[in-house]
């Protein structure tokens, strides 16, 4: 037993230790917690927080480490998460998803003073550490917004650094892989600090800069014994199939090597996860039908129910009470203050039409599933529009005119028959071509029906004129 609590104590010792020389040495601290080390090599990622997105992006690790799961790979699942990142999230990850988590400090970016830098990008350099993770003989660092589409296993025989040349001159980073190794991290850690040139002041811009001439090294081939190589290797675009190459022949023609990952990069409100993102990007689709065979969307489910039943309570209200605002003006003679009630009340009705088609656009939960989401728009900017019908005495066709404009152009990017591209985007241009004159008499329409309401007597009867109740009559 006594025996027992030394070596506790020792060990305890030794850690505290160890943190306290890399402390003081300058070197980041990173705790390892969770599942323990299984396989010789890692997919891993990273997550921090310190932007809008936070929630948003840890759903899409969760899918991606889920996905690789449901693959069947060979090999840890390894998340690098900051301090900063929730407890609760670090255990769902750990419990759920079976990840390894290391927890480490966030990297300083001596970079955030460059004119051009994106803030979105400031602890993109915890990539980094994936060279610490020397548990591991090799690792394939990862974006969380890949798609696999197979299992990459053969990765892991490519050598000390490997990456895909998206740009025909610079190598992506949302995949590559490379040989842990605390002299290269530590190297890494001091061009930080001495400030190595970096054009973007990102992870891209940084460890481009440092494997300066990969575009000069040989194309990876896997051999066929398994055999690891040494040295380092360009990848096959298969293994980062740039989304945006899709989108042009709308199918896949990437001839060099397996066509095993899909890769979103680009504008981060268009990124696939997003309700919306479908179908503006076709492809947005089929990472929602992963997420629906691996994660669920359990999480998001009571939200879109409680706006369900507040819309139908909404249309049902409108359709039994038809309120209107008949009663909220009085005057007698056409001064210029009756002017400026006209008038804003012109505006408040034009504005209320355009607010039902804006205001449940935010209140929807942005990972929902495209088809649940804009089911949950339409729905909810009909029950909004509804109120404005009533409350103004507008007609119902002109004013839903807006939303089935909404519906018609989802539809046209729906198509799943498209030769192409080019053709798409000309369909869609050709909708809008033809839908701006309907939209326009709309709006004249509306303007129209608008005048003759505030104007009549009914809609705003005359102060000084009051009817008497009715059976009642003065006797003189």
């Amino acid at each position: 037993m006594i025996g027992g609590l030394k070596l506790l104590f020792l060990w305890v010792f030794s850690v505290l230790i160890i943190a306290l020389t890399a402390v003081v040495a300058g070197v980041p601290t990173a705790v390892v917690g969770g599942v323990p080390a299984m396989h010789k090599n890692a997919y891993a990622t990273m997550m921090y927080m310190g932007t809008p997105r936070d929630y948003e992006f840890y759903v899409a690790t969760r899918v991606m480490l889920r996905s690789l799961s449901r693959l069947g790979v060979d090999a840890d699942l390894v998340v690098i998460a900051s301090f900063d990142v929730p407890l609760h999230w670090v255990q769902t990850l750990e419990q759920e998803d079976g990840a390894r988590v290391m927890r480490v400090e966030n990297l300083n970016n001596p970079y955030k003073g460059q004119s051009n830098f994106n803030w979105r990008f400031k602890l993109t350099l915890n990539k980094l550490y994936a060279w610490s993770l020397t548990d591991y003989e090799r690792v394939v660092m990862l974006d969380s917004d890949n798609l696999f589409l197979q299992k990459t296993d053969e990765l892991f025989q490519c050598g000390q650094f490997c990456a895909v040349f998206i740009n025909p001159c610079i190598f992506h980073t949302g995949l590559f892989v490379l040989q842990p190794s605390a002299v290269v991290f530590k190297d890494m850690l001091h061009q930080l600090k001495v400030g190595m040139d970096n054009p973007d002041g990102a992870d891209q811009g940084f460890i481009g800069g440092y494997f300066l001439h990969l575009l000069d090294q040989p194309m990876f081939h896997p051999l066929p014994n398994g055999t690891k190589l040494q040295g380092n290797y360009r990848l096959p675009l298969g293994y980062q199939m740039d989304a945006s190459y899709y989108y042009l022949r709308l199918h896949w023609s990437v001839p060099c090597g397996p066509n095993s990952v899909i890769t979103f990069p680009g504008a981060p409100w268009l990124k696939p996860w997003y309700w919306w993102s479908w179908p503006v990007l076709p492809l947005g689709i089929q990472w929602h039908e992963q997420r629906r065979q691996t994660l669920g969307y359990d999480a998001e489910m009571p939200l879109v129910l409680i706006q369900t039943v507040l819309y139908l309570g909404i249309i049902v209200m409108t359709r039994l009470a038809r309120p209107n605002l008949s009663k909220l003006c009085y005057r007698h003679e056409d001064t210029k203050s009756i002017f400026l009630i006209r008038t804003g009340l012109k505006s408040i009705a034009i504005w209320s039409i355009v607010a039902a088609h804006i205001v449940p656009f935010f209140l929807i939960p942005r990972t929902v599933h495209p088809l649940i989401g804009w089911g949950l728009y339409l729905l909810g900017s009909f029950a909004l529009s509804c109120i404005a019908m009533n409350a103004f005495l507008l007609p119902m066709l002109p004013v839903l005119v807006l939303l089935l404009g909404i519906l018609g152009v989802l539809l046209v990017m729906a198509y799943p028959w498209y030769s192409d591209g080019v053709v798409r985007a000309l369909a869609v241009f050709a909708y809008a071509f033809c839908a701006s004159p309907v939209a326009w008499t709309a709006l004249v329409k509306i303007m129209s029906c608008l005048h003759v309401s505030l104007e009549r007597e009914g809609f705003l009867p005359r102060l000084s004129e009051s009817a008497a109740p009715a059976g009642f009559n003065k006797l003189y």
